[in-house]
């Protein structure tokens, strides 16, 4: 029996990475939508939104406001800096100019490819903030560090480094993602994910006050399929899904939001 907070509405994320052109983009929305229509998707009980590279934005965004679907959009990753010469890289006003409702902050491979520091991830977070974006604030541990520190230890870390410059009246989505299931096909249990998710939120008790800690949505991300999604949402502090490679396929991807739709 899963029971869903009624002041978290689950989030299901499709982070896409670096996988799909402007018009492979453009069929994939277009499909998406029409799978949910064609299943009658009830868009009040689960929110759905995809994160397309850079280059997408702007046709998925002329897509979704053309055609009034209801996804949520956002990018991949932020600037810390509003402008200037810093070649390569998209501020946040930017991505406010392309209505993007979010963004995805600390990415593990942002931390471990680009050495993205806490610092690095606070700032981009304030940056975000700034311009009205909702952070999608990634944090996770990997298999060395869960052996050397134990679970939620490193998680917590970051969250609370993240959380450095914010406000008590954010709007903010934490999504927990153990770096040695990512890509790996070996998803954390769903006991683990609400270990530390229950500890993720006591971190946003402790730091941004327990309105803000009920109403944020804390998801697990790490080779969450259509087979396992309801496992973790039978859990009481999990959301719903960054979810990374089965968001690339249609049909897989409608399935986990189908879930939701009939449980919500």
């Amino acid at each position: 029996m899963v029971t869903i907070n009624p002041r978290r509405t689950p989030l299901i994320a499709g982070n896409w990475k670096m996988n799909l052109d402007h018009l492979q983009a453009i069929a994939f929305v277009q499909k998406l939508a029409w799978s949910l229509k064609d299943a009658n998707h009830d868009f009040t009980a689960v929110e759905v939104a995809v994160f397309p590279p850079f280059t997408d934005i702007r046709s998925v965004q002329t897509l979704i406001s053309a055609d009034k679907l209801p996804l949520a959009f956002g990018a991949q990753d932020v600037s810390a800096q509003e402008s200037g010469a810093f070649t390569g890289e998209i501020s946040a006003a930017f991505l406010a100019k392309l209505e993007c409702q979010y963004v995805i902050i600390g990415h593990s491979e942002r931390r471990t490819l680009h050495n993205e520091t806490d610092e690095q991830v606070a700032a981009k977070v304030t940056a975000a903030l700034g311009q009205n974006l909702v952070p999608l604030i990634c944090v996770g541990e990997t298999a060395a560090d869960l052996e050397l520190h134990g679970p939620s230890a490193v998680p917590v870390a970051q969250l609370r480094a993240a959380l450095a410059g914010v406000s008590n009246a954010a709007d903010i989505v934490v999504a927990y993602e153990p770096v040695w299931a990512i890509g790996s096909g070996k998803a954390a249990t769903p006991e683990q994910a609400e270990q530390v998710a229950a500890q993720l939120r006591l971190v946003l008790q402790e730091t941004l006050g327990q309105d803000v800690a009920d109403k944020t949505r804390i998801l697990y991300g790490g080779s969450v399929k259509s087979g396992n999604i309801a496992a973790y949402m039978r859990e009481p502090n999990v959301d719903g899904a960054l979810v990374g490679g089965a968001s690339l396929d249609v049909t897989e991807f409608g399935n986990i939001v189908r879930y939701l739709k009939h449980v919500g």
